[in-house]
């Protein structure tokens, strides 16, 4: 699923690629998917798409968002997205299609569930997850300090686990039970471990295991588990995935355990990351 370090590296890519472009053919909602979500009527995508010049793309948090003229084609966390170069067949299967006018194309498709929302500029600010993905501050940048990321431990219950803490309420918008795993793993935190349990120099290990992770997952083209607008890996090798856990872990040789917790399959190790402090 799409994260901020691959909503970073997409919006980069796409900008190599297609920034000054036009959009000369838009399709939306070609292949029904149930849980592929427009805003409004697909049927409306082309007058919102068609002739606008792609001036930007931006990433907030897990999102990529296409800036057009006045249009705004945002996308969310489980869309799949990629380039097509001039005469490349166009996939069968797919939600979306903008054909640019130097005869490449972006796809987008949807797996298990995703958001394709074009509108017009400013037509979904009151959106929640579209507004806080956009109003909080990056963990890679400057505003997400120590102390902001204190004032987030002070706000939330004592008896939450670090993956809620860390992954639930878009705290921290684009980290997710993907980038959660390897974030807690580096700071030796269990993912069921209670915040109250926690002592302050785990805290500020913590604190810097989501910013370094995440900067190291960015600057690596994203994760070995997601592709790229080619269709490639991302670069970072991740310690704990569903590529990894059947293997022992890195750090101390010992069991990596998975378990379904909240949502998702949480990835440890049961010597690295102890359930109780």
């Amino acid at each position: 699923m799409l994260e901020l370090p691959e909503a970073l590296v997409l919006a980069g890519q796409i900008n190599e690629r297609a920034r000054g472009r036009r959009v000369v053919r838009a399709e939306a909602g070609g292949t029904p998917h149930r849980f592929a979500f427009f805003q409004g009527e697909p049927a409306w995508y082309p007058r919102l798409l068609e002739g606008r010049r792609l001036e930007e793309a931006q990433a907030y948090g897990g999102r990529v968002e296409l800036r057009l003229e006045d249009s705004r084609l945002d996308l969310s966390d489980g869309v799949n997205l990629r380039w097509l170069a001039p005469g490349a067949r166009r996939p069968d299967r797919r939600q979306l299609l903008l054909e640019l006018d130097d005869g490449a194309a972006l796809v987008a498709s949807v797996q298990m569930y995703g958001a394709l929302l074009a509108f017009p500029a400013g037509a979904i600010d009151d959106n929640f997850y579209y507004r806080v993905a956009r109003e909080k501050p990056s963990p890679l940048s400057g505003d997400f300090d120590e102390s902001y990321f204190g004032g987030l431990w002070a706000q939330a219950r004592p008896g939450l686990s670090a993956k809620a803490f860390l992954a639930a309420e878009q705290r921290i918008p684009g980290l997710g039970n993907g980038c959660l795993q390897d974030v807690l793993f580096r700071a030796g935190v269990h993912p069921k471990r209670r915040l109250e349990t926690l002592r302050e120099t785990e805290r500020t290990r913590l604190f810097h295991s989501v910013k370094n992770t995440l900067r190291e997952m960015a600057d690596q083209g994203g994760r070995d588990t997601e592709k790229d607008l080619m269709g490639q890996s991302g670069g970072y090798q991740t310690y704990l995935s569903a590529k990894t856990w059947r293997g022992a872990c890195p750090f101390c040789g010992g069991a990596i355990i998975r378990q379904a917790y909240l949502g998702g399959n949480v990835y440890f190790c049961i010597r690295c990351q102890p359930l109780e402090g």
